[in-house]
């Protein structure tokens, strides 16, 4: 009856969310342990058999500087943006697309999904421009100093027709966040920020960025202190009071930008959770940080 009671549960989801998009981020673990990876992309093949039309864009921060430090190229961070020089820029496709996201692909594929694999350059899937010089105000000094990142870029447009196309034909599209600019030179991009941007631009019901944190909490060293669900105009002072600090200011902004931009709602959720995607979309409750407009 346990189970039974779970897909009873579950059903009211499964037809409200019916042929809906919904914009899956995969990071932390969900990128480097290879369990978790596999579990993850069964979950997202799961989605598209109850009726979704399941997206995926994919990270890789970590695996790019291992192999930079294999090549004996340092890594450079500015405000926790990567330089990319032109020989960073190759690792990072030899990374992101050839590594990365013909594994997750493949996890697809072997969980009998039809996972396909597609950069921001493919078709001009994500165009894009560099990220203009800009300054920057030393935290210890107060001084400002002007900084290039490089290859680094700025989102101008996402090309929705190739991403439709998938979708309508059954394929879930694995996107490397890598963009091109009207030259035809490829960029380094925010992977929260492209998932963002994808989301709003073909009007997923949900984004849900897999991390490795339970999702938003008031004491950081407390997984009990979970906030399970914060509307956009709280975000302001959630962030000034300290609680949404460091890294978890970049993904709630993507999330407010994207529900800004007509998405739904935006889960921030622990990827190391087992079946995480599913518990935080089919129960009541769910289990991470849901952000929405009141």
């Amino acid at each position: 009856m346990k189970d039974v009671n779970i897909l009873v549960e579950a059903l009211p989801y499964i037809k409200k969310f019916h042929d809906k998009k919904i914009m899956i981020k995969y990071g932390g673990h969900a990128m480097i342990d290879e369990h978790i990876m596999a579990s993850t992309a069964r979950d997202t093949v799961l989605l598209k058999y109850v009726g979704m039309q399941p997206l995926v864009v994919h990270g890789g921060g970590p695996e790019i500087s291992r192999s930079m430090d294999k090549l004996g190229k340092e890594p450079q961070f500015i405000k926790g943006l990567r330089v990319t020089d032109e020989e960073t820029m190759d690792i990072i496709k030899m990374v992101l697309v050839g590594k990365i996201s013909t594994n997750i692909v493949s996890q697809i594929c072997y969980h009998d999904g039809k996972g396909i694999g597609v950069s921001g350059k493919d078709s001009q899937l994500i165009f894009a421009h560099k990220k203009p010089i800009h300054k920057i105000t030393d935290e210890k000094t107060g001084n400002e100093e002007l900084v290039d990142l490089g290859l680094v870029g700025e989102i101008d447009c996402i090309n929705t027709d190739l991403l439709n196309m998938f979708t309508k034909n059954d394929y879930i599209p694995v996107i490397s966040p890598v963009g091109m600019d009207k030259n035809g030179i490829s960029l380094n991009l925010n992977a929260d920020t492209v998932a963002g941007k994808i989301a709003s631009s073909v009007s997923a019901e949900k984004l849900i960025i897999l991390t490795d944190v339970p999702g938003v909490l008031k004491n950081p060293k407390d997984p009990n202190t979970l906030i399970q669900k914060i509307t956009i105009d709280e975000v302001p002072e959630l962030i000034e009071d300290g609680i949404i600090t460091g890294g978890m200011i970049p993904k709630i902004e993507t999330c407010v930008e994207a529900i800004k931009n007509g998405v739904k709602s935006c889960h921030i959720i622990d990827g190391r959770r087992k079946h995480s995607i599913l518990l935080e979309i089919f129960t009541k409750n769910g289990i991470g940080t849901m952000i929405y407009e009141k």
